[in-house]
């Protein structure tokens, strides 16, 4: 080659490999980046705001009375096949296993946040479940007259309905449900963080002859303590619901370890023996509204009306706590702005009572045969600002809502002073009670109960509660102050046939049944 130089070899113009890997992967890098990213956002939470319609979200629409509601389910429900009650340890064990490996592999192989808790729902026979919905269902128009110590026995059942709106929901079709994110049902044991126990305590109680409301309560009572999971666990995951605090009383002795869904926790000693309820292990739900809801329009339209001062019709002369009562009459029936009147929960009271509530804007609340009474529910659905006179009173949802903020405690000392709860009432600024009447508005929601449940109504708050009681279960069983990991298996106590007399308990009506009233 002329002009000889220095020779150099051509450059190639192939990429290094180093170079191509490292190319790749920033552009797999960049595409995960995009669609992760994407599909990470959360979904947008489904908000109800209290003014809102429901018809807006396309929800079903809702029956908020345990009649018409009842009457639905059981025209289109049929009882499933029962359970077998025929198990022996080996069927516990088993459960037990299965249960061991269920949640070994939620711990494991589906980390993630918390799930709704699972609730399985026994499958009894129908005498415990549909018969007695039928029962109450066939006899309801032709005993309205039927009382029991002169209150209505249907209305006192249906204002212990909480038994039938927990379970009509829970076994809705999960499509249907709108507690999904709460609770849901499930069909295997071993996936179980609860157990309900679908028995209609109080309609036996009421509707039922004696002899034959105690032998259901026999059967029922070794029907569920034969099932492996209760004797698993002695009962500790069980719910009982119980509400009537008369249902259910000459055995529920052998069922104390359950959850009981109670109407309150009766600190005289008169309904329950000590250490059967405690707050620790039971759950206080509130009664069922015996009036209609003062909605929106409702309150708007009832403002200007309420012109009486403090109202309260009902039972004036009660037992134990209840006795306050009469002297709260002596006391208080003078007073100007002041309405008191005896009355039953019957239709024509329900007219009186709503009618009543709804011109006034406070509502007496005293105790009854128990601490709580249901009449501070009604108060609170129709808009009427509580003043509760019950001085050891466990309150439904407390720790989710603040009670100082939609009524007034008054002690029973303060209450009963010449002249102190009037004086004490017209004290109370214009601005302080709208203040209350407004927080009755968003609140009143959380005291109905219906069908479909609906989202932060009382089937709602009531699962919410469970869960608290759950994760306290939860600690035992992993021996967290019990000194114990899983339980050895024992013997369930024999029940015996007879013998309950001796406990000088009231059990089931001793008065005619309905069967026999609708032969008279």
């Amino acid at each position: 080659m002329a002009g000889g130089g220095r020779q150099y070899p051509l450059k190639t113009t192939t990429r290094s490999p180093i170079f191509i890997f490292t190319l790749a992967f920033l552009a797999l890098f960049l595409l995960y980046f995009i669609f992760s990213s994407h599909s990470s956002q959360p979904p947008v939470p489904l908000t109800i705001h209290p003014s809102q319609n429901p018809t807006t979200f396309n929800l079903p629409k809702a029956d908020y009375s345990f009649v018409v509601s009842l009457e639905k389910f059981l025209t289109t429900k049929s009882p499933p096949p029962p359970e077998p009650d025929d198990t022996d340890l080996q069927d516990v064990s088993n459960l037990d296993d299965s249960v061991w490996i269920a949640e070994t592999r939620r711990l494991y192989d589906h980390p993630s946040p918390p799930p709704p808790l699972r609730v399985y729902v026994y499958q009894m026979p129908s005498r415990f479940t549909y018969d007695l919905l039928w029962l109450f269902r066939n006899t309801y128009r032709d005993t309205s007259n039927l009382t029991s110590n002169g209150s209505p026995v249907h209305r006192l059942i249906e204002q212990h309905s909480i038994d039938y709106w927990l379970w009509a929901d829970l076994i809705a079709p999960q499509s249907e449900r709108l507690l999904r994110n709460v609770v849901v049902r499930v069909h295997r044991q071993e996936e179980a963080d609860l157990f309900y126990i679908p028995f209609f305590t109080t309609i036996s109680f009421f509707l039922l002859e004696k002899q034959h409301c105690k032998a259901l309560y026999r059967e029922a009572l070794k029907w569920v303590t034969d099932q492996p999971a209760w004797k698993r666990s002695e009962g500790r995951d069980h719910i009982l619901p119980v509400h009537h605090p008369w249902s259910f009383k000459s055995v529920r002795r052998y069922m104390k370890n359950a959850i009981w869904l109670l109407p309150d926790m009766d600190s005289t000693g008169n309904w329950y023996k000590p250490g059967q309820v405690y707050l620790e292990k039971d759950l206080i739900l509130p009664y069922v509204p015996n009036v209609d809801f003062c909605d929106s329009k409702c309150f708007s339209e009832t403002q200007s009306k309420r012109t009486t001062l403090l109202f309260f019709r009902g039972r004036l002369k009660r037992n134990a706590g209840g006795k306050i009562r009469a002297k709260l009459v002596t006391e208080l029936s003078s007073a100007e702005g002041v309405v008191i009147e005896e009355g039953t929960a019957g239709e024509g009271g329900k007219a009186a009572a709503q009618s009543g509530m709804r011109k006034s804007v406070y509502c007496l609340s005293p105790a009854g045969d128990t601490p709580s009474s249901a009449r501070l529910f009604d108060a609170i659905v129709s808009g009427c600002i509580p003043v509760i006179v019950s001085d050891e009173l466990e309150l439904p949802f407390e720790g989710i809502l603040d009670y100082r903020k939609i009524a007034l405690l008054v002690s029973s000392a303060d209450a009963l002073q010449p002249g102190w709860l009037i004086s004490f009432l017209r004290s109370i600024s214009p601005s302080q009670v709208r203040e209350f009447q407004s927080n009755l508005a968003k609140y009143s929601r959380h005291f109905l109960y219906s069908h479909p449940a609906q989202p932060l109504g009382a089937e709602d708050l009531a699962w919410r509660m469970d869960v608290d009681i759950f994760w306290r279960i939860e600690g035992m069983a992993l021996g967290i102050g019990n000194g114990g990991g899983r339980r050895d298996f024992v013997n369930v106590e024999i029940i015996p046939a007879m013998g309950f007399e001796e406990w000088g308990v009231v059990d089931c009506q001793k008065n005619v049944g309905v069967w026999q009233a609708l032969r008279l």
